[in-house]
């Protein structure tokens, strides 16, 4: 570095989302960034940026399965849930992911999803204990893969190359979300499950869902939504914060996605969307918790949300707490 060279400026550390306190003792930080926009769609609160490209993970999935609609497929009820779902692998998702991929001469064979267990723990124990193996079909996001792969097979499109960023089904996913969060994807990556996966900043997240609840009744967009929250459980699973908000305040939209990412859209338009820098799922609760609070939701299961104990033995000692 020569003696006109300046020093690169360094970037501020995101704020602090959550603590984690142990017998009194703050041990721990999880930062992010979060936004919460008015029913109107004006940003009401912002922390940290949340204008910087993220990658929403299954936070994405409702645009997916937007997609899935918008190229012809015909799904309705617990099918179209499902194709937006980061299921938990109980035996009622399973078993519907199957019959998806009958109804169009397919099979879990055609699945690329990797092979893997059900999402739910006790779910996980109790496949473990019939004495299964890590399927394809088990795997978290085979819904949505069920119906990729069903759409592609009503058009005429290649199944072997469906989670190509170059078919056409993933091009048109690209378009409806930059559609719904009214902004240009800024990257495409490959997600857990192996499917494209597009960058958009926590303000668009939560501009597409609350789209996604505004739109007009009948449209792709709408029907996924509806979809999503008259079955909850298959957007999720029956031990799942995502199921619960959405089956206890009325006309919530609501999906948590991989690396701690979090979107919520209320029924009048008022949304969220938050991601934790470090990707700890286990402060997720506390901030939504918090999060909701601030968007004015009064309801019980916003205090079932945001319990995040901590335990020393048996006993509990602390917890994880919403820092803002």
């Amino acid at each position: 570095m020569t003696s006109t060279d300046a020093p690169a400026a360094i970037a501020p550390a995101p704020p602090v989302l959550a603590e984690v306190v142990r017998s009194g003792f703050t041990e721990g930080h999880h930062r992010g960034s979060l936004v919460l926009l008015a029913a109107d769609g004006s940003v009401e609160r912002t922390l940290g940026d949340p204008d910087a490209p993220v990658f929403p993970r299954s936070s994405n999935k409702p645009m997916q399965a937007a997609a899935i609609l918008q190229a012809g497929l015909e799904l309705s009820g617990e099918r179209l849930a499902l194709a937006a779902a980061s299921h938990s692998g109980e035996p009622f998702h399973l078993e519907l992911v199957a019959k998806m991929l009958a109804e169009h001469g397919l099979s879990a064979a055609d699945l690329q999803t990797p092979p893997d267990l059900p999402l739910d723990p006790v779910a996980a124990e109790a496949y473990l204990a019939a004495g299964n193996v890590r399927e394809r079909i088990t795997m978290n996001c085979s819904g949505k893969h069920a119906a990729m792969l069903a759409v592609c097979v009503r058009n005429g499109w290649d199944t072997a190359t469906y989670l190509d960023p170059a078919h056409p089904l993933q091009l048109l996913v690209g378009q409806v979300v930059a559609e719904a969060a009214g902004e240009p994807v800024a990257a495409v990556g490959t997600d857990g499950c192996g499917a494209p996966l597009m960058a958009i900043g926590l303000t668009g997240l939560a501009r597409a869902f609350r789209s996604f609840v505004l739109a007009e009744p009948g449209s792709a967009e709408r029907r996924v939504a509806d979809a999503m929250r008259a079955h909850p459980e298959y957007v999720a699973g029956t031990r799942r914060p995502d199921t619960w908000l959405m089956t206890e305040v009325p006309g919530t939209l609501s999906k948590m996605g991989a690396e701690a990412v979090q979107a919520v859209a209320l029924a009048d338009g008022r949304a969220l969307a938050f991601k934790i820098d470090d990707g700890s799922v286990r402060a997720l609760g506390p901030v939504l918790a918090r999060a909701l609070e601030l968007l004015g939701v009064d309801a019980p299961v916003v205090s079932r949300i945001g319990r995040a104990p901590l335990l020393g033995g048996a006993a509990e000692v602390g917890e994880i707490r919403a820092k803002f």
